[in-house]
């Protein structure tokens, strides 16, 4: 057993209790997988991250579900990055995220960290029946043809045509499974729709999403920056968002209302990376003992 310290932040939010919660253990990055995703279900967030020296980069950042390591995930960058800013370990200008799906450069500007996603990977058109059967909604609520994008994370992007739509989806498990596989699933990803409307939450947003998720993790996300990346790459593929850079909101159903903007690098059809921005709200510090041994 050994004791490490960790921050809790609400990432994609500048108060306490927005966005998404992601807890940082710092120097933890060599624990055990049993032990960080026990981790995960223990604080009851969707994702945490266990960061370490890394000698590609300037640390290395591991990502978790409650049940398993994930290459990249959008709000705990977030929340690193500016768990690492309140500690006084980093200041202003770029650093260098390790990461399984690659070096992730991070820009810190003041409250405002942005982070470069991969360029996009884009995978397999969805049957707009099956995702419409995941998601419980008619299959006439989607726009357009839903297909499986990765700025680092794979997620089956869908655009809902109305946020009364958006607001009705709930997940049907075993339709879920039936759409993972049509999009080459593992059968451990489970390929959950990231649900976007072209409208925003509010007057400020562009955009207002939803994420659903499966068991063991919690039933929804509260903010996906990674998703988000994802999502804002399909929308510019297809000709559906004119702007060059937008605002990204999600989580306000939930009572966390969560913000990020989002810009490209490169044209439309020719996609370099994405940049997600945001802030990060450190909401509590402290240690915790954790087995280093499976």
């Amino acid at each position: 057993m050994s004791r490490f310290d960790f921050d809790w932040v609400d990432a994609f939010s500048d108060r306490a209790f927005g966005g998404n919660g992601c807890a940082v253990v710092h120097e933890g990055a060599h624990l055990p997988v049993e032990t960080c995703t026990a981790y995960v279900r223990e604080t009851s967030l969707v994702e945490c991250t266990f960061t370490g020296p890394s000698e590609l980069a300037d640390i290395r950042v591991r990502y978790f579900l409650a049940s398993r390591e994930i290459p990249f995930a959008g709000h705990p960058t977030i929340a690193t990055v500016a768990a690492l800013r309140d500690r006084g370990l980093i200041g202003d200008g770029e650093i260098r995220l390790e990461t399984g799906a690659g070096i992730v450069p991070v820009t810190v500007a003041g409250e405002r960290i942005e982070m470069t996603q991969i360029a996009p990977e884009f995978g397999p058109a969805a049957d707009p029946a099956l995702v419409a059967a995941a998601i419980s909604l008619p299959v006439e609520a989607i726009q357009g043809i839903p297909q499986r994008v990765s700025t680092g994370l794979p997620f089956c992007i869908t655009v809902l045509k109305h946020q009364a739509d958006l607001a009705r989806a709930r997940l049907d498990l075993s339709a879920l499974a039936t759409l993972g596989e049509s999009l080459g699933a593992d059968g451990v990803d489970m390929m959950e729709p990231f649900l976007v409307t072209l409208q925003g939450a509010t007057e400020m947003g562009d955009t207002y999403s939803r994420l659903l998720m499966a068991p063991p993790s919690p039933p929804e996300d509260p903010f996906t920056g990674s998703a988000t990346g994802a999502m804002a790459a399909y929308l510019w593929r297809h000709g559906l968002m004119p702007k060059d850079r937008f605002t990204a909101e999600q989580g306000h159903g939930m009572g966390r209302p969560g913000m990020a903007q989002v810009s490209r690098i490169g044209p439309c059809d020719n996609i370099q990376g994405i940049k997600v921005a945001g802030q990060g709200f450190v909401l509590m510090r402290g240690s915790v003992d954790l087995p280093d041994q499976s």
